[in-house]
């Protein structure tokens, strides 16, 4: 698996939104320097758990799009003679 990686706009709101909920929840002020180097332990350490599990929800839908779609062949099929 490659290194999770967000845009500089991704990044940017996550620290934002990694201080407000220090300031709101915690009452505790930190600055971008901290949020960010959190949100990049987090990434690191928690978020192939997140993508695992990102992965396994999308195994499931196409297991069911493939299943729809097989009965929809069968279907399709015509009686033989």
């Amino acid at each position: 698996m490659t290194e999770i990686t967000l845009s500089k706009d991704q990044k940017e709101r996550a620290v934002e939104k990694i201080k407000s909920y220090f300031e709101e929840e915690l009452q505790q002020d930190i600055g971008g320097f901290e949020a960010e180097f959190l949100l990049d332990f987090l990434a690191r350490e928690i978020g192939p758990t997140f993508y695992n599990r990102g992965l396994f929800d999308a195994q499931q839908i196409l297991n069911e799009k493939m299943e729809e779609f097989s009965y929809t062949i069968h279907e399709l099929e015509k009686p033989e003679i």
